[in-house]
């Protein structure tokens, strides 16, 4: 998201978003495909997007439910399409047919032609989708109810998501970002969930959710049971704000100094660990990490990352010494709600709000279960040094010290924030082990994915050994 995406504000209140696998919940249901053909042209398109997660997969996508929505301006047909992939894993996919004499937005990607004439159109490109999302969705407390029409018609989809598909309404009424979940499940998503309770608490680092959908649908036995859970959020919009990751790279391209916003994240980024505890509890008294289970868990996973990147192997012991260096270091911070997938691309910069914080949703590759665990608030931190790095070699600094101060400033804007003022060796063992553990997963993911991004990790590991 590259221009304006989110705008956060002062709360009014209001109360928790409802489990949408509760009873008190009022999703929409869920009912069986009607349109003959439909499913056949689904899946020819299907592989080609951007945000489908089967690519290079064997099976087809097997019908789940449709949740039909009613445009208010009654132009076309839409309707939430479920689709269940090989895996198991659930697809939604918001579809609009249309009449040859109806025009779709222009530049919506056609999804196809049915036997009597209707044209396919992928939802989220279309009007008539964000209308009738709009009029539907449950809004927070105190949030205005604008003009379905008005909002859509500078509608604008955010192009480069890879999960996800978010569409900028800059004339909604508050300006919002509708963001469509791709993949779905059962139960509370942590992107409706964790930034409602968040705003409810008073922090304004993050974008206030304005409304969200919710839906259900058969569950995986047959259909015998009902399954619920969030479709989509719509959430303040950010004017003016720019993409963390495209700040740093700029001002690393042109040698600027990132290191006063460097410091502000650090605050920011210890303010939204303050709030996530005050706002989403880990139930039950303080559990303080054990430093060996911490060290196993790390053991393990660079075990996997030497196994899966040979480029790794010659720093295997070296990597375990690093990591065991955790083992005396006793107590380790309490246990928490954090991030999970905190990176530069994760956060904007306005001018007028500073830092703001979005996507909640954890690792992508985690299950649903391992992105609500609770972890170790440093590993947010971990992840935004990696983050810089990336920053560094992708927009070209000309000198290492743009990193090395950004990274200092980073760390030393946390800790004043956190009320640690200067790193202690426990923070700093348990940070550097962290943060190699994020390098080695980098290193992997760029092995399978970008072979030439791979120096950029592997730099980061070097740098950490020789630490």
């Amino acid at each position: 998201m590259t221009d304006s995406a989110h705008a956060a504000t002062t709360p009014t209140g209001g109360d928790p978003v409802p489990d949408p696998s509760s009873t008190t919940a009022n999703p929409l249901v869920g009912g069986p495909w009607r349109t003959p053909g439909l499913l056949d042209l689904l899946r020819s398109w299907l592989p080609a997007q951007r945000w489908f997660p089967a690519k290079g997969t064997t099976g087809d996508v097997e019908p789940v439910a449709v949740v039909e929505l009613t445009d208010p301006a009654g132009e076309a047909e839409v309707g939430l399409h479920l689709v269940r992939l090989p895996s198991g894993a659930l697809l939604q996919v918001p579809l609009v047919i249309r009449h040859d004499d109806d025009a779709p937005l222009e530049g919506a990607p056609t999804v196809g032609r049915l036997d009597d004439g209707r044209v396919v159109v992928d939802g989220c490109h279309d009007a008539a989708f964000v209308r009738a999302w709009l009029a539907s969705a449950e809004r927070d407390a105190g949030v205005p109810v604008g003009d379905p029409a008005t909002a859509a018609s500078t509608m604008r989809v955010v192009s480069g998501e890879q999960s996800n598909t978010s569409v900028l309404l800059p004339d909604a009424t508050p300006p919002g970002i509708l963001k469509v979940f791709r993949g779905v499940g059962a139960g509370a998503n942590p992107d409706v969930e964790v930034p409602l309770a968040l705003s409810h608490v008073g922090w304004s680092g993050v974008p206030r959710p304005l409304a969200w959908l919710t839906g259900a649908w058969p569950g995986d036995d047959a259909g015998r049971s009902t399954v619920a859970g969030h479709l989509g959020v719509l959430s303040e919009l950010v004017v003016g704000a720019e993409d963390g990751f495209e700040l740093a790279c700029r001002m690393a391209g042109a040698g600027e100094s990132f290191g006063a916003l460097a410091l502000d994240l650090g605050r920011t980024t210890a303010e939204m660990h303050d709030a996530l505890r005050r706002a989403v509890p880990v139930p039950g008294p303080e559990d303080p990490a054990a430093a060996d289970d911490v060290v196993r868990t790390l053991r393990a996973r660079a075990a996997a990352a030497v196994a899966a990147a040979p480029v790794l192997a010659d720093r295997a012991d070296a990597v375990d010494r690093v990591l065991s260096s955790v083992t005396g270091l006793g107590t380790l911070p309490p246990l928490q709600r954090v991030h999970g997938d905190y990176h530069l691309g994760q956060v904007l910069h306005s001018s007028a709000r500073g830092w703001s914080v979005l996507d909640f949703e954890g690792e992508p590759q985690a299950s649903p279960e391992e992105r609500m665990r609770p972890d170790l608030p440093m590993r947010d931190l971990a992840g935004m040094l990696r983050s810089l790095d990336y920053a560094a070699a992708v927009g070209g600094a000309t000198s290492p010290e743009w990193d090395a101060e950004a990274r200092a400033r980073l760390v030393d804007g946390y800790l004043t924030a956190s009320g640690g003022g200067t790193a202690d060796d426990v923070t700093l063992a348990l940070l550097r082990a962290l943060e190699l553990d994020k390098a080695l997963y980098e290193v992997v993911y760029e092995v399978r994915n970008r072979p030439t991004w791979v120096p950029i990790p592997l730099a980061g590991v070097d740098r950490l050994l020789q630490d």
